[in-house]
């Protein structure tokens, strides 16, 4: 009995230990990243521009980052890195920008905003230099707006064009015995397509090949003005497969030179007129946005509200858009009256088309009572397109995914699969022949598939109205535009779905205009989550992912998600882009 008593005083003192230990250690997290304390950044400053990490529309907050080699570390926002890039034109303890340019997640309009924030940095006639050992088509988009771009000696440059491809699973549900069960409206809305065809249909080929070749174009536009070459040529190169090593890259005057990290080192240090082999001040994004005052801190204020993710309904995450928390928030914002005017900043593919309205009733709300200004991401459409279009002004970016203004709804039937794959079956009792519409161990009969096509109709109908409403043109153009077809920023501006072609910071430029102020600070929704919050999900999600990748691989999650995506689908009619679309 002594020796239990020992042994269990003994295990509730390591306890008791460790829950003190553990309570100091957050202590410690939580008085680091709420020190006030700005970093300094010292003199001969480059500033970092590391293309390999994802600039999201907010800026990640993750408090365990240095305390693990977590994926998702501490990140400004998209709209912080093109500010901080402004600031440090004129902060003269910045000498330069330093681009690695290797490899870059970010989507065509993401980059295209950092582009011209790097155009416009070069008018401040410091250097820019960029460098990679293998640079991907992404990277060097933005990397060729740079005074010099160099690569590895034995790296390369891809230089092959742009290639658009979706995963479909016909057969597959086929050989499984899953039927489908799909209503949709709209010749050019694939997103249902993977499901139902085992190719690309020719109105998805049609559509595919013209947004697909706008941001190609728009590539290779860009990198010849900047790059000094002609547009054709270089369209050419990619046709012959001619840019197949660095020395072709160099031949060709993709690159600039083809150097060694050290010999990278010795130019900028060269740039900067120090001592050969000393240490290069290298300022980190991060880091940078803590030590500068690059955010306006004007008496008005102005509302930022970032609708980033699939829409769903409900409260949603950090990673959807959900009707229920944003109507919160645009209410809010509605009633707040320091707030004279709002920037909605959409990013999304869209989702459910019932969430859609919801947030759409309160825009339209919202736009009564002050100007409501759109900036579209990388893609904002369909439910995306949905939310935006009842706006003042609506900006997208030239590289931007936009419209596909069409629904579908997917009701599967397992029957089979239960009964001929895995020998079970169903039965049960019901009041009425449609009280168990929608069950997915059976196949729809006739009038059940006649109420959602209705339904699936009705909805495309309202859909076009929003849109025929908000852009004041007739339902009929509205449809000839619609039928789920997507298009591109640059397109969109001619057939009325978008006013301007511009970045978030014009969106801001012009709601500060429409709301006749001078100065302004912007107020960002959905607002941060408190410090312990933000710890427990950080944690949580970052744990789950990083586990589940170790395990399947990156590629293997990838599709995993899409498969989840799918099943949110069922169900629910939806108003969202293609989900298993592979462009590269």
């Amino acid at each position: 009995m002594r020796s239990f008593f020992k042994s269990f005083f003994a295990a509730l003192l390591a306890l008791f230990v460790f829950c003190i230990l553990s309570v100091f250690i957050v202590i410690g997290i939580i008085a680091s990243a709420s020190s006030s304390e700005k970093p300094t950044i010292g003199t001969k400053g480059v500033l970092l521009l590391d293309l390999s990490k994802t600039y999201k529309e907010q800026a990640i907050e993750n408090p365990f980052a240095m305390l693990s080699s977590m994926e998702e570390t501490e990140q400004p926002s998209l709209y912080d890195v093109i500010r901080l890039i402004k600031h440090a034109k004129s902060d003269s303890a910045i000498k330069g920008i330093y681009i690695q340019c290797s490899n870059n997640p970010n989507g065509y309009a993401a980059s295209e905003e950092l582009r011209k924030a790097i155009v416009d940095f070069k008018s401040s006639k410091k250097f820019v230099i960029a460098f990679g050992e293998t640079i991907t088509q992404k990277g060097y988009y933005i990397a060729s707006a740079a005074d010099k771009v160099y690569c590895h000696p034995l790296g390369g440059l891809e230089w092959s064009g742009f290639s658009s491809n979706m995963l479909y699973l016909k057969g597959l549900l086929e050989k499984l015995e899953i039927q489908p069960q799909i209503f949709y409206a709209g010749k050019f809305k694939s997103a249902t397509e993977p499901l139902r065809e085992t190719q690309m249909t020719d109105a998805n080929r049609l559509q595919t090949s013209v947004w697909l070749g706008d941001l190609y174009n728009r590539f290779l536009y860009d990198v010849a003005e900047t790059r000094k070459l002609d547009t054709a040529a270089i369209r050419q190169l990619a046709v012959n497969g001619t840019i197949q090593t660095a020395h072709d890259a160099l031949t060709y005057h993709l690159v600039d030179g083809l150097k060694y990290d050290d010999e990278l080192k010795s130019e900028l240090t060269h740039r900067l007129v120090s001592e050969e082999n000393s240490a290069i001040n290298f300022v980190d994004l991060n880091e940078y946005s803590k030590a500068a005052d690059f955010r306006q801190d004007g008496d008005t204020k102005i509302a930022v509200v970032y609708a980033s993710g699939d829409i769903v309904s409900g409260k949603g995450d950090n990673e959807s858009v959900g009707s229920d928390a944003f109507r919160t928030v645009l209410r809010q914002i509605r009633l707040d009256k320091d707030i004279k005017a709002v920037v909605f900043r959409v990013n999304s593919p869209g989702g459910s088309s019932l969430a859609s309205d919801v947030m759409w009733r309160e825009i339209s709300l919202l736009r009564k009572e002050k100007p409501v200004v759109v900036s579209m991401g990388d893609v904002a459409a369909s439910g995306g397109y949905y939310i935006s279009c009842n706006a003042d002004s609506v900006f997208a970016d030239a590289n931007t995914i936009t419209g596909s203004i069409g629904v579908f709804s997917i009701v599967p039937n397992f029957q089979s699969f239960f009964k001929n794959k895995l020998g079970i079956s169903f039965d049960g009792v019901k009041t009425g022949p449609y009280a168990d519409l929608g069950n997915t161990n059976r196949p729809l009969t006739e009038p059940e598939k006649h109420f959602m096509q209705s339904s699936v109709d009705s909805i495309y109908y309202t859909f076009k109205s929003r849109v025929a409403n908000g852009r004041k043109k007739d339902i009929v153009y509205v449809d000839s535009i619609a039928q789920g077809r997507v298009w591109t920023g640059s397109r969109a501006i001619s057939v009325g779905l978008v006013d301007r072609i511009g970045t978030m910071q014009d969106a801001v430029d012009c709601a500060v205009s429409m709301a006749k102020i001078k100065s302004y600070r912007i107020k960002e929704f959905p607002q941060k989550k408190n410090l312990l919050e933000q710890i427990l999900e950080n944690y949580k999600k970052s744990v789950k992912v990083n586990l589940i990748k170790e395990e399947i691989g990156t590629k293997e999650y990838d599709l995993l998600q899409q498969v989840k995506q799918v099943k949110n689908m069922v169900g629910e009619p939806q108003s969202r882009l293609p989900f298993m679309m592979d462009l590269r």
